[in-house]
């Protein structure tokens, strides 16, 4: 198979993994058998990370505090450099997201908390106090209009002509 088509079979699956294999070889053309090989190979190669669902909390009624933190890092020997401090930053269950990025700060984290106080503790006993962490400036989300494809304003009817 060409990178072409294990290209089309990841984009159907990025958009909706519940795609069954069926679904995914008549939507390509391919062969059933061809499709459950590709996607088995994805899936031990790490290029299919996991399957899952992109819950709207608010709707559901379990409202979550989000933020992004901006992290300043200054490589140690003994702390180590980006990776390090972005690996051991990774591990704590609050980050959702961990990017290394360009501009005034070097880290981005985007964190999940129940409450402000959970997400402010988070910053201060757990951040802040990490080998090489220079300086944090953290940005809470107040409003979500869009996130990984998915439109969160308007009703349904009016986000049909945006997709």
């Amino acid at each position: 198979m060409t990178n072409e088509i294990h290209d089309e079979i990841l984009t159907i699956l990025s958009r909706d993994a519940r795609t069954s294999p069926e679904q995914l070889s008549k939507m390509t053309g391919k062969s059933l058998e061809d499709v459950r090989a590709a996607i088995a190979q994805y899936e031990s190669q790490g290029i299919i990370k996991r399957y899952k669902a992109i819950i709207d909390w608010e709707k559901a009624g379990a409202e979550k505090i989000v933020a992004f933190i901006d992290v300043k890092v200054a490589p140690t020997r003994e702390g180590g450099g980006f990776d390090a401090v972005a690996n051991r930053i990774a591990r704590f269950p609050e980050v959702k997201s961990v990017w290394l990025v360009s501009g005034h700060k070097d880290l981005r984290v985007l964190v999940q908390g129940e409450d402000l106080r959970e997400l402010g503790n988070f910053v201060a006993e757990k951040l802040a106090t990490i080998d090489g962490v220079r300086d944090t400036e953290t940005h809470f989300m107040t409003r979500r209009y869009k996130e990984d494809d998915d439109l969160y304003i308007g009703s349904d009817e009016d986000n049909k002509g945006c997709l």
